[in-house]
């Protein structure tokens, strides 16, 4: 059963142009040390694709001519991908700020022993996945253990100074629900973590992106499965708020799939919605016809403007006065 294909017909989402590209976000490939419940990339250990050397450097060609100053890097486990710290070094030698996509317990595999250290000699920002300060709910959602191995992953960072002040090392971490909720407002969200992670474990950190879980891939499989799909759809579209439309991250960021083929966002690559609509590889993309395209949108796209909204950083706005659940919302 494929979830995602209700996204792809009669969506009534408005239509959005891009502004000047600021953020080129690149997936590395679906490899991944873990299976989250969450993952919309359907990452896991068994995936092999992985972008080879060639591509890297085309990415690495159009980073330097598009002008963008932010490289993203994502997966799976991008640290995963065998290239991984050549696009890391190259682009911080280019001044562009790297963001690496970890989900922490990456720093604990055969093999990554280095890896923590390499990521802070290079300013890398991490923006690290921790659905929640609690143990069970961690392990719920991304296996049994993954909580305290994340945990002492965060300390070794912050050992080396990320989440510190004033050492310029930014630790980002990224809420997601357990389940088909909107999250819940991010500042006093953000103020939990913060007093928790302290007071349980004398960790610090930056700051918290609350993300909304978008219905594709293994999560939307799981709302199918369940039932649910279609009250998910209806909350995320009750919730949308015009006002979004203009800070979404697709209008200032473009995505690359470990193939070098473009989307507009790393959703539309998950549902094989190509840039603009029309398959390009990174190899013939001028970054000079960006600005003014427009977007290729479906029914998915409500999960980035509902509520607050939802994009890779995180809340777009602060304010809620929107129904959160699937419950809320029915009545």
């Amino acid at each position: 059963m494929h979830a995602t294909l209700p996204l792809l017909h009669d969506s009534d989402f408005p239509p959005i142009d891009r502004a000047a590209l600021e953020v080129v976000q690149v997936n590395l490939g679906y490899q991944c040390n873990q299976a989250c419940v969450h993952c919309h990339v359907n990452a896991g250990p068994t995936r092999r694709e992985v972008m080879l050397s060639e591509t890297m450097e085309q990415v690495l060609r159009f980073l330097r001519a598009s002008g963008a100053a932010t490289l993203d890097l994502t997966g799976g486990a991008p640290e995963m991908n065998p290239h991984f710290r050549h696009v890391v070094a190259t682009a911080r030698g280019l001044g562009v700020k790297v963001i690496d996509r970890c989900n922490l317990t990456i720093l604990e595999e055969p093999g990554y022993g280095d890896l923590a250290d390499f990521l802070a000699d290079c300013a890398v920002e991490i923006v690290a996945s921790l659905p929640c300060y609690l143990e069970d709910n961690v392990d719920r959602q991304r296996g049994r253990g993954v909580f305290e191995a994340s945990v002492r992953a965060l300390h070794r960072l912050n050992a080396l100074g990320y989440g510190q002040e004033g050492s310029g090392l930014a630790l980002n971490l990224v809420f997601n629900p357990q389940g088909p909720v909107l999250p819940p407002p991010q500042r006093e969200l953000e103020a939990d973590y913060r007093r928790e992670l302290a007071a349980r474990y004398g960790i610090r950190f930056n700051q918290l992106f609350a993300l909304t879980n978008m219905p594709i891939q293994r999560f939307g499989s799981t709302l199918v499965s369940r039932g649910e799909f279609d009250a998910y759809m209806s909350l995320l579209r009750n919730a949308h708020r015009p006002g979004n439309l203009g800070s979404v991250m697709c209008r200032s960021l473009i995505s690359i799939d470990w193939r070098g083929y473009l989307y507009d966002c790393d959703f539309n690559q998950m549902l094989g919605l190509p840039l603009g609509g029309a398959r390009v590889h990174i190899s013939q993309l001028d970054p000079g016809r960006l600005t003014g395209a427009s977007i290729a949108t479906a029914n998915h796209c409500y999960g980035c403007t509902a509520g607050p909204g939802s994009s890779c950083g995180g809340a777009l706005g602060l304010d809620r006065s929107v129904p959160t659940t699937l419950k809320e919302n029915s009545q």
